[in-house]
């Protein structure tokens, strides 16, 4: 009886073991940026199966964030990795809001993502550029970011996300710095509507991208975010929007970003 329970164990350890190496690898990277002068922090988590034809998304994180939130967040992200075979690049980007700011010169950032970020990545790890394996999402800023992105380089992002996105960023005019990046907005609402995505929604009627956002009927971006998917509808753009009970906040996007992340290993996989 007691060799039997050794073997079990020993089954059972040896399991419990393999389970273990074939976790998903985490790594943490710094980049030296010359567009935002700076060195730039970013973490890319590959699956256990991971070789040059794995998807890959972006996931951007929220105003104050870092390159660890959506682990904070999401302490199981690794294992999602694995479960659907794709690889997860969560960039730092401080409060950038994602542009190139037209009035913070040392605030280059989408020149920084696009020209530095991705090809870095790229090249290190033999990421795949094809576009169908190519999603980016983000929550709060990183929503704007994620929208931002796919509108401007459709030809790299085949699907895009938001959760409580900052979609129309012109009803928080003395929020979140946004004045430093773009001036006050009395004096300069045209640069306001040009940094905008809102402005720009109809694009996706021909960029042939997969779509979805999602926000919490308590959050205060839900009007806005409500108001695009209305945009949508009207526009017959074909997206994905949720609307759920929930706030800004950590346990909303814990359970946000599981329906996210099932929807683009779908469009991975069609």
């Amino acid at each position: 009886m007691k060799f039997k329970f050794k073997i079990i164990f020993s089954v059972i350890l040896v399991l419990f073991l393999k389970v273990d190496l074939l976790a998903a690898e985490v790594d943490t990277l710094t980049i030296s940026s010359s567009f935002m002068e700076k060195e730039m922090k970013v973490i890319l988590i590959r699956p256990t199966q991971y070789n040059e034809q794995t998807p890959i998304l972006y996931l951007l994180h929220g105003y104050s964030g870092n390159e660890n939130s959506w682990l904070e967040i999401k302490s199981d992200l690794p294992q999602w990795s694995d479960k659907y075979d794709m690889t997860i690049v969560c960039p730092d980007a401080e409060n950038s809001w994602y542009w190139d700011s037209p009035q913070l010169k040392k605030s280059q950032y989408e020149s920084y993502f696009i020209k530095e970020l991705i090809p870095y990545l790229s090249n290190r790890y033999n990421l795949s550029q094809d576009r169908s394996k190519t999603a980016i999402t983000g929550l709060s800023m990183g929503g704007h970011g994620a929208f931002w992105y796919a509108l401007r380089y459709p030809n790299k992002f085949g699907a895009v996300g938001s959760t409580s996105g900052g979609l129309d960023l012109r009803g928080f005019k003395t929020n979140w710095n946004l004045s430093n990046h773009l001036g006050d907005y009395t004096h300069n609402s045209i640069v306001w509507d040009t940094y905008t995505v809102a402005t720009y929604i109809d694009q996706f009627q021909k960029s042939n991208q997969s779509i979805i956002f999602d926000c919490g009927v308590d959050d205060f971006f839900y009007q806005a975010n409500l108001e695009i998917h209305q945009l949508m509808v009207e526009k017959k753009i074909k997206h994905d929007f949720i609307s759920r009970p929930g706030a800004h906040n950590h346990a909303y996007w814990n359970n946000s970003i599981d329906y996210q992340l099932l929807f683009f290993y779908k469009f991975f996989n069609k």
